[in-house]
């Protein structure tokens, strides 16, 4: 009974996050199809540049979601008094980690001489570059203040201030990139101007939220600002860090693999690209719910009940394979439906429905990786995530797709279906090792509580 009662609490509060996740997800998707109206050069500019600037926002996201476990677990042992001093904190570690994001990101586009890209497409990358630039510090900023909010298990807020910024996004967009208003015709460069306008759109709507609702004012989060307290800031980068560099393993990993399959041909990139964009539409589902595992289980071990936190760890690992085995029946069922929404070339279509034939294999093995490491976030135990994520992706998964994918060592080359593969077992391998360390930590804490001692470390 008590596994059958969590399941809706972890339901409220995954049901904003996701509706929030895809409406972010949707803002992407827009600013492709609007520069895609323009021409195929724009198109491949958006394109290019998000590979560049994605990685480095969500390293800067990465750290900051250390935020979460730390504030909701203060909120669960009734330390609400220490909840803004550790947010200040964050304020303060998000400019020292921005600041350097914002260099890279500003010369990265030198990156396109190497790569020998066509002068046209490199002067429209660098340009949305240069333009998103500036929605930098406001992305980062308003991330404090989301994981602030969520650590209190307030997650509705997230949900309507992502979708505000999607209504501003759309006509933003079409009047940057066809010069309306008597403004300049900026093509793609208009998509990154736009974004930038959202980022700061969004910020404001969160400091008003966190200025004017009850449920946030008490803690005067934005009365005064705390000075900087160097050894908090360390414990919290220490936290983040390996968070970040999980979650930048994982992007770049699929991003090589794009690279890896390029010689190969176009309908081969285009059939892996519709499959990638498909599953990772679907991975917003675990991905939400494992957000809020970590916010029940930080709350939870605030409250000193490290039972309550194990079993709200296991009921959102095994809730969230049952969900991902019921999308992975709807992939297999409906994969030339799906395929057929991204293009009507028949050879696209067949190998991008074969694809999502290995995608539906490893939906579960994903789904429960990646709530395992959520709930691994809420008992603060970060730098195992970081171990066995890249050990898993970069040394397991992508070295076996590569052989099996490009070589005829052990079977005949197997193309895209061979890094597929390799996906499968990566992620596997991460879903096994990721839930051996949880029964691991679940010991730890069972054992400090028995001996009265600090479930977990603190901030």
């Amino acid at each position: 009974m008590p596994y059958l009662l969590e399941i809706p609490r972890l339901m409220r509060l995954c049901a904003p996050i996701l509706v929030a996740q895809v409406a972010q997800t949707s803002m992407s998707f827009v600013d492709t199809i609007m520069a895609g109206q323009v021409s195929a050069t724009d198109l491949a500019a958006v394109a290019v540049a998000t590979s560049f600037w994605l990685p480095l926002i969500l390293l800067v996201q990465g750290v900051i979601m250390a935020l979460t476990p730390i504030i909701s677990q203060l909120n669960g042992a009734r330390r609400q008094s220490e909840v803004a001093g550790a947010v200040h904190q964050g304020f303060w570690l998000t400019l020292l980690v921005t600041l350097p994001a914002m260099l890279a990101l500003y010369y990265s586009p030198l990156a396109l001489h190497w790569m020998n890209v066509e002068p046209l497409l490199a002067e429209k990358t660098a340009g949305y570059l240069h333009a998103i630039l500036w929605g930098m510090p406001a992305y980062a900023l308003y991330q404090v203040l989301r994981n602030f909010s969520e650590g209190l298990s307030f997650t509705l807020p997230t949900m309507i201030i992502g979708f505000i910024g999607l209504l501003v996004n759309i006509p933003t967009n079409y009047i940057l990139i066809h010069g309306k208003l008597g403004l300049p015709q900026l093509g793609a460069v208009g998509c990154g101007y736009a974004s930038a306008l959202v980022f700061w759109v969004m910020l404001v709507g969160m400091v008003i939220y966190t200025h004017k609702s009850p449920l946030l004012q008490p803690f005067n989060v934005l009365s005064r600002l705390t000075a900087p307290n160097w050894p908090q800031i360390g414990r919290l980068f220490r936290l983040g860090f390996p968070i970040a560099m999980a979650i930048f393993c994982e992007v770049t990993l699929f991003t090589v693999v794009a690279l890896l399959l390029a010689p190969l041909g176009t309908e081969i990139v285009a059939g892996h690209q519709i499959a990638i964009n498909f599953s990772s539409i679907i991975f917003m589902i675990p991905l939400s719910l494992g957000m809020a595992v970590t916010i029940r289980v930080g709350h939870t071990l605030g409250e000193y009940q490290a039972q309550r936190a194990k079993l709200i760890s296991i009921v959102g690992i095994v809730f969230g394979c049952f969900i991902a085995l019921l999308c992975a029946l709807s992939t297999v069922a409906g994969r030339y439906w799906i395929g057929g929404i991204y293009t009507d070339n028949s050879d696209v279509l067949e190998l991008a429905a074969s694809l999502l034939l290995l995608a539906s294999l490893y939906q579960i093995s994903d789904s429960a990786q990646v709530i395992a490491a959520a709930a691994l976030r809420g008992y603060k135990d970060t730098q195992t995530i970081f171990y066995i994520t890249f050990a898993s992706f970069w040394l397991c998964g992508l070295p076996i797709g590569i052989i099996l994918g490009m070589t005829d060592w052990l079977v005949p080359a197997m193309g895209p279906h061979g890094f597929w593969v390799g996906f499968l077992i990566a992620l596997s391998i991460a879903a096994f090792s990721l839930i051996w360390r949880l029964r691991v930590i679940y010991a730890r804490v069972e054992h400090n509580s028995r001996a009265n001692l600090p479930l977990v470390d603190g901030m």
